[in-house]
């Protein structure tokens, strides 16, 4: 299926839109001020050991520490001491070269592998391996065999490492292998002379920036076209081509119109519609997306969507078309992690399958790792997909101020009756001559209207006047009682 990418670029952001005819099926947003760190490599120090957990954390030079755990540990993994805990690993101190396989989220800091890989075009090299591997992607038994032997063909006896050959070699002759291979291993040559001459904790190498993984990580034979906005960028871009990807130089533009590039294909109108809890389906239905630390959960309804034959072919229709909203939206918006799917409840097994069949072919088209399982008991579809960086959400929103990421807030009658509390509290505490209250516009109303009888009465009981004052800059949820 041909796609087609967009690179919007200003001074304090990159994002990057990919099209699948003509419809977004991929966001991605790195900004100036924190960009994702996956795939860097640090000369990192052991800051600390925790036996109990089977895991350290690494000063990287970064604000948090790092995470290491055991099973991340290359030695542990591969040689004699794999039955070795990590505290005869590791000793605080210690100096480590280091890997970043997962971004910073929330309060949890970046992931680490003592297993480095570099991605070049065509393959990633493993310097501490020496076996040859396939993408899964590249299905053919016929086509991995002919890559293995091309890739063997080229590799000179003495050097060493292992390497996974992407998808994108499947077009690739003799020489743009070897040329791939030079280009990791003086890279692997550059990141290791360096480790030997500059004090931990520091910075050896850093992954390309957003708009030139386009070309490494999202270019393929099916590209019809880079649109870039920038034109200093299209120029560094077109220059990294012409270097390492020759055969996508004709594809890379510079959009000069003048309406914005993410307007005119509709991008922009996608993002705001992905930060939305509610999708609608064509047919009528619609699903529920909401995202938590711990996991994220799909719910599917059928609306408005009456069908024309009767209840268990609607109910079908419906979930056949959520299943391929369902795996656009897990790709659009990055959501990552365990992920719980409530399709509208199935009699038949034959319908349960053929709506399980189409999740996961649509969902093969994403590049990200995951795991789907089949309907449990409760009638649910359960998966996995590999958190690496931030949902979309995660970089463009933040937790409200006002109910403090609940997504509710107390109503007014709530706050009312808690500051009839307070006033109680405070009376019996303080001998004040009078109290203030201080609060929001809608407190301040119900207290005059509905809630007056409540707020004369604890006055006569208290004895003591009580006033209303409102606060314009108040939520609804703040309140003050002042003793005077």
């Amino acid at each position: 299926m041909d796609n087609e990418i967009l690179v919007n670029i200003t001074p304090q952001e990159t994002r990057v839109a990919v099209l699948e005819q003509g419809v977004t099926q991929e966001l991605h947003v790195e900004r100036a001020n924190c960009c994702g760190i996956v795939g860097n490599i640090y000369n990192g120090r052991v800051s600390r050991v925790l036996p109990g957990m089977q895991s350290a954390f690494i000063d990287i030079g970064l604000e948090r520490a790092a995470f290491l755990h055991v099973a991340d540990i290359w030695e542990s993994s591969h040689t004699s001491e794999s039955t070795k805990p990590i505290e005869k690993l590791l000793f605080e101190g210690n100096s480590i070269l280091v890997q970043v396989i997962k971004d910073a989220i929330g309060m949890k800091g970046a992931r680490l592998s003592t297993q480095i890989s570099l991605a070049g075009r065509m393959l990633v090299y493993l310097p501490q391996e020496s076996h040859i591997g396939i993408s899964q992607r590249i299905e053919d038994d016929e086509e991995r065999e002919i890559l293995r032997q091309k890739l063997q063909h080229v590799l000179r006896d003495e050097e060493t490492g292992g390497y996974i050959i992407r998808t994108m070699a499947e077009a690739a002759d003799e020489n743009d292998l070897r040329a791939d291979i030079e280009y990791l291993h003086k890279l692997w040559h550059d990141i290791q002379e360096t480790a030997l001459t500059v004090a931990e904790p520091v910075l050896l190498y850093q992954d390309l920036d957003l708009s030139h993984r386009v070309l490494r990580d999202f270019a393929n034979e099916n590209t019809s076209s880079i649109q870039i906005d920038s034109r200093e960028n299209f120029q560094r871009l077109a220059t990294f081509a012409r270097s390492y990807m020759p055969n996508m130089i004709d594809r890379i533009t510079l959009y000069t119109g003048e309406r914005p590039l993410f307007d005119l294909y509709g991008v922009e109108d996608e993002i705001q519609k992905s930060l939305a809890k509610r999708v609608n389906l064509k047919s009528g239905g619609y699903l529920i997306i909401d995202q938590t630390e711990a996991l994220t959960t799909m719910d599917v309804n059928t609306g408005g969507f009456i069908g024309v034959r009767n209840f268990d072919d609607t109910i079908f229709k419906t979930n056949l078309e959520a299943a391929q909203v369902i795996a656009r939206q897990l790709r659009l918006r990055n959501i990552g992690g365990i992920i719980i799917v409530d399709f509208i409840d199935m009699d038949s097994e034959e319908h349960k399958n053929a709506v399980l069949k189409e999740f996961k072919k649509t969902l093969s088209k994403d590049r990200t790792r995951m795991t789907v399982n089949g309907f449990s008991t409760l009638g649910l579809v359960e998966m996995t997909r590999k958190r690496m960086r931030e949902s979309l959400s995660h970089i463009l929103c933040e937790a409200c101020p006002t109910c403090g990421g609940r997504g509710e807030v107390r109503t007014a009658q709530t706050i009312c009756y808690e500051i009839l509390r307070e006033l109680l509290r405070e009376s019996r505490q303080f001998n004040a001559n009078e109290f203030r209250i201080l609060a929001s516009q809608q407190v301040v109303d119900l207290f005059l209207d509905e809630e007056s009888q409540s707020l004369a009465q604890l006055g006569d009981f208290i004895a003591k006047p009580i006033s209303l004052q409102v606060e314009e800059s108040y939520t609804q949820e703040q309140y003050d009682v002042i003793i005077m």
